[in-house]
């Protein structure tokens, strides 16, 4: 029997290597998006408690909200809506993606991962840009919520306020995300769920997203104002609140955290 040709027989010879990287970082990051939304703690800390936390403090007269620099913010909403993006952003891009990777990390995932064509710094683009998929997703929802309960955004409405508010969300998650797989790669994955969760707490209570940070104390409060979730919520607070520029302060402390918390995730992260 002849076994032909490629062309004679219209059949071809498999071609061995791995799919352009774009493809690969591509369908990685549908899988990680997947992942994320159909997990049900992830749900928890992305969507659920945000909303909830929004509508709560927004209709209940518990917190006396600042009056912001314009005098326009009377309403517990225009307070509360910067800091609760802020929070999602938080719970995404730290919170969940540690937790997550973290247990990937210790069920070998990321050690089969390794051994693909996909190279590493692929996988981490692939997980970053699946994490700004769901922002997209929760800001969204957030958004249509505070708008609903009477949220006016001041900055919202300039071409200048949707870049300075673009560009304070992509510093917050880069610094977050950092933070979160620095975690996830030096830490046992009990340990990076329970430091995680705490961390996440804590910055909820400390870092100006439903407690404005005047009520602190002078001296904890200059050290609240430097931590990423003080910087990323005060930040889109003075664009959205009260219609200023892009807050230099903020983003350059974003900007810091960014450079910080993914290089030395990129220095110390264990696959193993």
């Amino acid at each position: 029997m002849s076994t032909g040709s490629v062309e004679s027989t219209g059949t071809y010879a498999p071609r061995p290597g791995g799919a352009p990287v774009g493809r690969m970082i591509a369908a990685q990051t549908a899988l990680e998006t997947r992942m994320l939304l159909r997990n049900g703690e992830q749900l928890l800390l992305t969507v659920i408690i945000p909303s909830l936390l929004l509508v709560l403090f927004s209709t209940v007269d518990i917190i006396t909200v600042p009056v912001s620099t314009t005098g326009g913010a009377d309403k517990a909403v225009d307070f509360l809506a910067p800091g609760i993006l802020a929070l999602a952003v938080l719970s995404t891009a730290f919170t969940g993606q540690a937790i997550a990777t973290g247990f990937e990390r210790r069920y070998g995932v990321l050690k089969r991962l390794g051994a693909s064509p996909l190279p590493r710094w692929a996988l981490m683009t692939a997980k970053t840009l699946a994490v700004l998929v769901t922002e997209v997703l929760q800001i969204a929802l957030l958004t249509a919520i505070a708008l609903g309960l009477g949220w006016s955004p001041h900055g919202a409405a300039t071409f200048t306020g949707v870049l300075s508010v673009l560009l304070l969300l992509v510093l917050g998650t880069a610094a977050f995300s950092g933070l979160g797989l620095l975690m996830a790669g030096t830490l046992k994955a009990e340990a990076t769920l329970a430091a995680a969760n705490l961390v996440f707490l804590l910055l909820l209570v400390g870092g100006g997203v439903i407690v404005p940070l005047a009520k602190f104390p002078d001296a904890a409060r200059s050290v609240l104002e430097l931590l990423p979730i003080s910087a990323l919520s005060d930040g889109l607070r003075a664009v959205l609140q009260d219609g200023a520029a892009l807050p230099w302060g903020d983003a350059l402390t974003l900007a810091v955290w960014a450079v910080l918390g993914l290089g030395a995730a990129a220095k110390f992260f264990r696959w193993e």
